[in-house]
């Protein structure tokens, strides 16, 4: 959600910090600022609105400090302006602070402060940060640096919820202090100079090299050096790992919305995925040493995740089931981890997440560890906090996505799940050989079925342009195809702001079908051979009734007498959402366009929600 960077080296910092905010516009947030370190102290500059406006306010010109922190805000506490926006300052201006998170305990700790004859002048948690940070700095006896990493210590002892910090005084003029509690904050090294973000590609043009921060790690950051402590303020070793991401994916490159690129830059993802993880008709995964007998032990399979990474472990769970002979239960993070689920040392618990700091989902993760299961993470980024508190972690190789609806993400997450799933029916020796090559050819030749399906846009575009106005969409499937158009209507639903929902077929008549009227439009989706009749059944159904219809399908029906039909390759069921899902893809993002919206920044939505 909100966006951190920091930057403390030798360049001017204020354009530094405002084009790393630019890069994390993607995130979601309604404010933004800057606070660099002046002659005279530190200098914050802030307001609501984008981050461009940033540019127009009176003296962010003269900013000439080489130290600093930026912010863009999502607004919790506190409605948007400029006295909420970040950074914030305590009473004596001393202390600046960034943070992502929230303060749970907020009001009681202002209660304390305010008594104690400390002033607010803004609505948010995060002022009680710096004011606490001054509160414990004032106890101490020292002024050297240990005071001041003590005070922010002391401070962060008190909060409950979660954090990550970057924060600057005016009386430690070449230092900056960074910690993390259960929000995401990376450290880019470079060579005289560090960086700080709340994701990768913030700062992704200037290093390759990071620090990965677990939870309550200090950092007291200079412009050469990085030194880490523990809770206890003991040094601690950090080692750094090497992003090979290209920065150009947080560019556009040309395409007009990074949504369209990243779309068309799903080949690649998946390509990227299977990597060398299939080859020579075998699927091998050196980073999981699951045996026979721990794979004939487990009696369940959780996966679980949020929004659209959640309806891709929907399209896996046909994999395991069918290639495993494992009972496979698909929930939402959020929900999981408050029904008690039955979780036990014979329980596998599958956890998906492209930015690796999806608030629930991590914690969904931490309960099942608690219960004796085994986890696995599934992750877009190295060394995210999912993949670091997980048993064993894997990755997608999508690179950076930076548009909030996801596309390529979800792909990576189906291609290399479904993978999983062949790994661990190869070592079960549950499936017949003939169905796991079938599979396998037709992974293999997905990028250029999905190729195919970009090439031949021009219809969707024409029927984008038929509904965009529409208030009301129905997407429908069976099997697989249902899954898919669950992740069909969260498309549009997420990027046009048109009311859409996604049926399993079979439900129409259990209540669905009331809604459907003369112009609604509905889209369907078809691709298992087995179920083409009753599915065409269902078509006929609405239709009837009025609605427009588009069918998406690898089946022969030109002459069934459907208004719209974009064919797509056929491939084998179980991955059929792999290529079923670009013409979905592709519809909500040209409604989108015609309805000139922001696609890559749509209301109300954030790329990574890492708060509950």
């Amino acid at each position: 959600m909100c966006g951190i960077v920091g930057y403390i080296g030798n360049k001017k910092a204020s354009p530094i910090l405002i084009q790393g905010l630019q890069r994390l516009e993607y995130r979601g947030y309604d404010s933004a600022g800057i606070a660099t370190m002046e002659d005279n102290g530190v200098r914050i500059m802030k307001d609501k609105g984008r981050v461009n406006n940033l540019y127009k306010l009176d003296g962010i010109d003269d900013l000439k400090g080489t130290i600093g922190i930026a912010h863009t805000r999502w607004a919790t506490h506190g409605k948007p302006s400029k006295e909420n926006s970040h950074p914030h300052f305590d009473s004596d201006n001393m202390f600046a602070v960034v943070h992502n998170g929230i303060i749970e305990n907020y009001t009681e700790l202002r209660s304390m402060l305010t008594e104690k004859g400390y002033k607010f002048v803004s609505e948010t948690d995060t002022e009680v940060i710096p004011n606490l940070i001054n509160y414990y700095y004032k106890q101490e006896k020292t002024e050297d640096e240990m005071a001041f990493l003590k005070a922010v210590r002391n401070a962060c002892k008190d909060f409950i919820g979660s954090f990550a910090l970057g924060i600057l005084s005016s009386k430690y003029p070449d230092s900056m202090i960074v910690i993390r509690k259960d929000s995401p904050l990376v450290i880019g090294k470079g060579n005289g100079e560090n960086y700080i973000a709340s994701d990768i590609p913030a700062i992704l043009s200037y290093t390759k090299d990071f620090y990965f921060l677990n939870d309550y790690e200090f950092v007291m950051l200079k412009r050469d050096e990085a030194k880490f402590y523990d809770m206890d303020l003991k040094e601690i070793e950090k080692p750094t790992k090497s992003i090979e991401w290209d920065s150009k994916g947080a560019e556009k490159d040309g395409y007009e919305h990074f949504m369209l690129k990243e779309i068309h830059e799903q080949p690649m993802a998946i390509r990227e995925t299977i990597g060398t993880k299939l080859s020579n008709g075998k699927v091998q995964f050196e980073e999981l040493n699951f045996t026979k007998e721990y794979l004939e032990s487990i009696n369940k399979i959780y996966i679980v995740a949020c929004g659209t990474a959640m309806y891709a472990g929907l399209v896996a769970k046909t994999a395991f089931e069918k290639l495993c002979k494992i009972q496979v239960e698909v929930d939402v993070a959020s929900e999981f981890r408050y029904r008690d689920p039955l979780i036990d040392e014979k329980t596998l618990a599958i956890y998906i997440s492209q930015s690796g700091e999806t608030a629930d989902t991590i914690a969904a993760l931490k309960l099942a560890k608690s219960k004796g299961a085994k986890t696995l993470a599934i992750s877009n980024v190295i060394g995210s906090s999912i993949t670091r508190e997980a048993d064993y972690s894997i990755y997608t190789h999508a690179g950076p996505e930076i548009a909030v609806a996801s596309t390529k993400a979800y792909t990576s997450q189906i291609a290399l799940l479904t993978l999983v799933a062949m790994y661990f029916a190869e070592t079960l020796e549950r499936a017949e050989e003939k169905e796991l090559s079938r599979i396998k050819q037709d992974l293999l030749a997905t990028p250029n079925k999905i190729d195919e399906v970009l090439k031949n846009a021009s219809e969707i575009k024409k029927f984008a342009r038929k509904v965009y106005k529409e208030k009301d969409m129905f997407f429908l499937g069976r099997g697989v195809d249902y899954a898919a158009s669950l992740e069909g209507a969260l498309k549009v639903k997420e990027i046009s702001y048109i009311h859409s929902e996604g049926y399993a077929s079979g439900e129409l008549k259990h209540g669905t079908i009331a809604l459907i009227d003369v112009g609604v439009t509905v889209v369907a989706i078809i691709t298992n051979p087995e179920l083409v009749e009753k599915s065409i059944s269902n078509i006929q159904e609405v239709i009837t009734r009025g609605a427009k219809v588009l069918v998406v399908t690898n089946q022969n029906l030109e002459n069934k007498g459907f208004e719209t039909v974009i064919k797509i390759p056929e491939i084998s069921t179980e991955i059929s959402p792999l290529v079923s899902i670009v013409p979905l893809q592709l519809l909500a993002y040209y409604i989108s366009k015609e309805k000139g919206l922001d696609v890559d920044k749509p209301r109300n939505l954030a790329k990574s929600v890492t708060v509950e």
